[in-house]
């Protein structure tokens, strides 16, 4: 532990109670590795706060002594976004013991809830009150809400309602001088100038740190209707999804996934059944929705997806009998991510393009890869509806993880970006930047976008000592 260090702990141990302030090595290590164990560092301490106060005390105890933070949420992180750097210098900062939710208006709807909050647990306190937050995603039951405002997640309901960015309707958040921005009030209209919230969400705790949020919700589903189709291609998944979105705005997910992917998760999940009988290239997983006292969605689904299989765009399909069978459909999609690592080592990315151009880029890229690196394999799911999928290009069978990852994943993910650059998408549709982006959003950004994120980041946090090295890569001094 460094002097510095050393010296803000002692300030801190006069101010904060003994639960706050972690030095076990032992209850730190989980906390210095990401969710994908490819990033890993260390942290000579893990500060927990529970109030608001007493991550302004952390804050301007960090400023005077010069020592960098970085928060932490549920440490579920696809890009390394919460993880320390190795060298010890900077301390954690976990949002988890703030985790209080401070009100639930189901008339209004809206919630007041701290950072710390898990995503599982407001879904729960939302539905006891006959509402529901309608934001959800396979690392439900770790992701906090906190990490979520500050990724600007997605999931899979983004079709229907957006990504936190659109159910974020206010942000409390420790500035950099240890001041509180309180912007919960969640005003329909407020116009003096800049708007703090919108930059706190999705910059990744690189300008401040979410403390609590008010979020959006909608009145509680009182009948969903779940379906799986199979396709020959994206293409007519595509058009199969503009047909349902002429015949009604009930429907709030549409997944896509190949049929090798598909294969991985029925292989990984013990029980697992394949949904429909057949070989079909591409499946397809739609829900859609109705509140209580509503019409339920399912003579409209049927009747879209009856056609569509007499019009030959859809070769098969079927739709839940039951709320577990919908279940059973939906945890073979939350399988996908854990089915797809355990294939082995593999360049992820999520990326966007526009959706009307997502099914040639899914097929184009797939074989733009394969053919660059030979005895690679490139598939991609996710998404559809909202031109977002997690592309993947597997590492060739028998290769060492650690070599690969080093000396062949880089030059696959550029490969990879330049595509979607060129496609008009974006390298981060939903897990953000990190460190495992920082460089190739500094190789890709327009140059004036890059200098206007600087400068909002030095302006904000003039010391740099908010979650160094993510999102924005270090400016180089080289000549």
């Amino acid at each position: 532990m460094s002097p510095a260090q050393n010296a803000m702990l002692a300030d801190l141990r006069a101010v904060l109670p003994p639960p706050a302030i972690v030095t076990d090595r032992a209850l730190i290590a989980p906390w210095e590795v990401d969710w994908r164990r490819r990033f890993a560092g260390t942290a000579p301490a893990l500060l927990a706060p529970a109030t608001t106060a007493e991550v302004q005390a952390i804050v301007r105890a960090a400023a005077r002594h010069r020592v960098p933070l970085v928060a932490q949420g549920g440490n579920s992180s696809m890009v390394g976004g919460a993880t320390p750097p190795a060298d010890g210098g900077v301390l954690l900062l976990s949002l988890r013991r703030l985790d209080a939710v401070r009100r639930i208006d189901a008339e209004a709807g809206l919630a007041m809830v701290e950072a710390g909050v898990v995503l599982q647990r407001l879904h729960e306190a939302a539905l006891d009150r006959g509402v529901r937050f309608p934001l959800t995603l396979g690392a439900r039951g770790n992701a906090t809400v906190g990490g979520l405002v500050s990724t600007n997640a997605g999931g899979t309901q983004v079709l229907r309602f957006g990504t936190m960015r659109g159910l974020t309707l206010g942000v409390e958040a420790v500035l950099a001088d240890g001041s509180v921005h309180d912007g919960l009030q969640a005003l329909p209209k407020d116009n003096r100038g800049y708007d703090l919230d919108q930059l706190l969400i999705g910059a990744e705790g690189t300008l401040g740190i979410v403390t609590a949020a008010t979020l959006r919700l909608v009145p509680a589903a009182g009948s969903r209707t779940v379906a799986w189709a199979g396709v020959a291609d994206p293409a007519a998944g595509l058009a199969l999804l503009r047909r349902f979105q002429r015949a009604t705005d009930a429907v709030e997910s549409f997944e896509i996934i190949p049929a090798g992917t598909l294969a991985a998760a029925l292989a990984h999940l013990p029980g697992a059944r394949p949904p429909l009988a057949g070989a079909h290239a591409w499946h397809l997983l739609i829900e859609a929705t109705a509140p209580t006292g509503a019409e339920p969605p399912t003579a409209t689904i049927e009747q879209v997806l009856a056609v569509a299989i007499d019009d030959g765009l859809v070769a098969d399909a079927t739709i839940a009998a039951s709320e577990a069978q919908a279940e059973a459909f939906w945890a073979l999609r939350h399988a996908l991510s854990d089915a797809e690592r355990a294939r082995g080592p593999a360049a992820q990315h999520d990326i966007a393009v526009p959706v009307a151009a997502m099914p040639r880029f899914m097929e184009e890229a797939a074989a733009a890869c394969e053919a660059r690196f030979p005895g690679t394999r490139a598939s991609g799911f996710g998404h559809l509806g909202d031109g977002n999928i997690h592309f993947h290009v597997r590492a060739p069978a028998g290769a060492d993880p650690a070599r690969w990852y080093a000396e062949q994943a880089p030059a696959i993910s550029g490969f990879v970006h330049d595509l979607v650059t060129a496609a008009g998408g974006t390298i981060s549709a939903e897990h953000g930047i990190g460190q495992m982006k920082a460089g190739e959003l500094a190789r890709l950004l327009p140059p004036g976008d890059l200098a206007a994120m600087r400068a909002i980041k030095h302006a904000l946090d003039p010391l740099g000592l908010f979650n160094p090295g993510k999102l924005l890569a270090p400016v180089s001094t080289a000549a």
